[in-house]
C-alpha cells in the first residue's frame, strides 16, 4: 500500500463514519432502527447519486479491496456477537409456542420464496438454478434477532411474556436461517471443497461444543484478566472463521459457532459491550458502505418494479400470515399474535449478511441483489410503523404486556383508596377533629 493509498483510506474511513452516523441519527429521529439509516448511507454512496460519482470521490476504487477486508472483520464480529447472545435454551419459558411459531414463520416464507424464484430465474439467470431457488427461500424467510431485540427494548416490552416469546421465536428462526444458508453454500460451493464441507462441519461443531467450550471455560476460571479474555475470544473467533472458510463454507458460520460455544464467563457484559462498540462504531459502517456500493437501483428499471413489488408483498405477507396463524394455533391471544407477526418481519442487518453471501456466490445479479436489499429495508421499516398501531391494544391484554401490569396496579390503588375513604367516613366527626 502506497502513501497515497494510506491517505485515501483514512479519508474514506472518516467519511464513512460521519455519513453512517448522520444517517443512523436520522433514522432514529424517524423512530426507525438505526441500521436502516446506515444501510441507506451505503446506498447513497453507490450508483444512485450521479452514477456513483459521489461514492468514487469519497471512497476511491483503489482502496475498496482494503475496505472490504475491514468489512469482513466487522461481519465476523457481528456474527460472533449474534451467536454469543443466543440463549443456550431458546425455548426456556416459552415451550411449544416458540417452536411452532418460529418453524411456521420460516418454512412458509421459505416455500413461497422458492416458488417466487421459479418465476424470476429466467430474468435473473444464475450459475446454479437450484441454488438460486433455495437461496431465495432463505432470503425471504429471515428474521433479524439483533434488530428485533433492539425494537423490543425501545418499546419497553422486552421483559414481558410477549417479548420473551418474540425473542425465542427470533432466536430459533436465526438458527434455522443459518443452517439453511449453510446447506445452500455447500450445494453451490465456492472453493472446490463443497463435496465434503457439510460432512466436516458436523464433527467440527461437536469439537467446539464438547472439547473447546470446556477448555475455554476452564481457562476463564483460571485467569480473569480482561485482556486475556479478549485475546481468547478473538483468537477463537478468527480460527473458527478461517476453518469454515477453508472447508468451503463461508467464514460467517465459523464466527457464529464461536459465539455460540463461547462460555458466558468470557462473553460477559463488559467484554460483549467492548466488542460491540468496536464493531458498531468502526467495522460495521464500513460493511454497510461496501454492501451499499453494490446496490444499483437504476439496474432495476421500469420492468423490474413489478418484480420488486412482488418480492416485497410475498416476503411481508408470508411472514405475517404464517406467524399469525401459528401463534393463534398455539393459544396466543389475538392482539399479541398480531404484534408477534409484525415483529417477525424484521430483517435488517441479518438479511444484508445473507444477501452478501448470495452475491459472493454469484447467485444474485446486481438488479436482484438491489431488489432484495430494498425489500429488507421496506419490511424492517414497516415493523416500526405497524408496531405503533397494534402495540397499544396489546399492552392492556391479559397477562401479557406492561399495560396489564399497570392496569392491575392502578385498579389496586383505586380499591385501596376507596376502602380507606369508606373507613374514614365511619369515624365520628369528633374523632376526626381530634386527629
Amino acid at each position: 500500500m502506497t502513501s497515497q493509498h494510506v491517505v485515501l483510506l483514512m479519508l474514506a474511513l472518516a467519511a464513512i463514519l460521519v455519513l453512517t452516523r448522520l444517517f443512523g441519527a436520522l433514522a432514529r429521529l424517524l423512530r426507525q432502527p438505526k441500521v436502516i439509516g446506515e444501510i441507506l448511507a451505503g446506498i447513497v454512496l453507490g450508483p444512485l447519486l450521479l452514477h456513483g460519482a459521489v461514492g468514487d470521490a469519497l471512497v476511491a476504487v483503489d482502496i475498496r479491496p482494503h475496505l472490504a477486508g475491514l468489512a469482513d472483520i466487522g461481519l465476523a464480529l457481528f456474527m460472533f456477537l449474534v451467536g454469543s447472545e443466543l440463549d443456550g435454551n431458546p425455548l426456556r419459558g416459552t415451550g411449544k409456542a416458540a417452536a411452532l411459531v418460529s418453524s411456521a414463520s420460516m418454512l412458509v416464507p421459505f416455500g413461497l420464496g422458492c416458488l417466487l424464484a421459479l418465476t424470476l430465474v429466467h430474468s435473473h439467470p444464475a450459475p446454479s438454478r437450484t441454488g438460486l431457488v433455495l437461496f431465495m427461500g432463505v432470503a425471504l424467510s429471515v428474521t433479524a434477532f439483533p434488530v428485533l431485540a433492539r425494537i423490543l427494548t425501545d418499546h419497553g416490552i422486552i421483559r414481558t411474556p410477549l417479548g420473551k416469546l418474540a425473542l425465542s421465536c427470533a432466536a430459533l428462526a436465526d438458527i434455522l436461517a443459518w443452517v439453511m444458508l449453510a446447506v445452500v453454500v455447500a450445494l453451490v460451493g465456492g472453493s472446490g471443497r463443497s463435496s465434503w464441507s457439510v460432512v466436516l462441519v458436523v464433527p467440527y461443531t461437536g469439537f467446539l461444543w464438547f472439547v473447546a467450550r470446556p477448555l475455554l471455560a476452564a481457562r476463564s476460571r483460571r485467569n480473569r484478566s480482561e485482556g486475556e479474555l479478549v485475546t481468547v475470544a478473538l483468537g477463537t473467533l478468527l480460527l473458527s472463521s478461517a476453518f469454515t472458510e477453508w472447508i468451503g463454507l463461508h467464514f460467517i458460520f465459523g464466527a457464529f459457532l464461536a459465539g455460540v460455544v463461547m462460555p458466558k464467563e468470557i462473553t460477559g457484559t463488559i467484554l460483549r459491550e467492548r466488542l460491540r462498540g468496536v464493531a458498531d462504531v468502526l467495522f460495521l459502517p464500513v460493511y454497510f458502505v461496501i454492501a451499499g456500493l453494490q446496490v444499483d437501483l437504476t439496474a432495476i428499471g421500469d420492468g423490474g418494479l413489478g418484480e420488486l413489488a412482488l418480492i416485497v408483498v410475498v416476503a411481508a405477507a408470508g411472514k405475517f400470515v404464517s406467524t399469525l396463524l401459528a401463534a393463534r394455533a398455539s393459544g396466543v391471544p389475538r392482539n399479541e399474535a398480531r404484534v408477534l407477526a409484525v415483529l417477525m418481519n424484521t430483517r435488517g442487518l441479518t438479511e444484508l449478511v445473507i444477501l452478501t453471501v448470495g452475491s459472493q456466490l454469484g447467485l444474485l445479479d446486481r438488479a436482484l441483489y438491489s431488489m432484495l436489499v430494498v425489500m429488507a429495508l421496506v419490511t424492517t421499516a414497516m415493523t416500526g410503523l405497524l408496531l405503533r398501531l397494534v402495540l397499544p391494544s396489546t399492552e392492556v391484554a391479559a397477562d401479557v404486556g406492561l399495560g396489564r401490569q399497570r392496569s392491575v396496579a392502578a385498579a389496586g390503588a383505586r380499591n385501596t383508596f376507596a376502602g380507606f375513604s369508606r373507613r374514614w367516613r365511619r369515624v365520628s366527626p369528633s374523632m376526626r377533629r381530634r386527629r
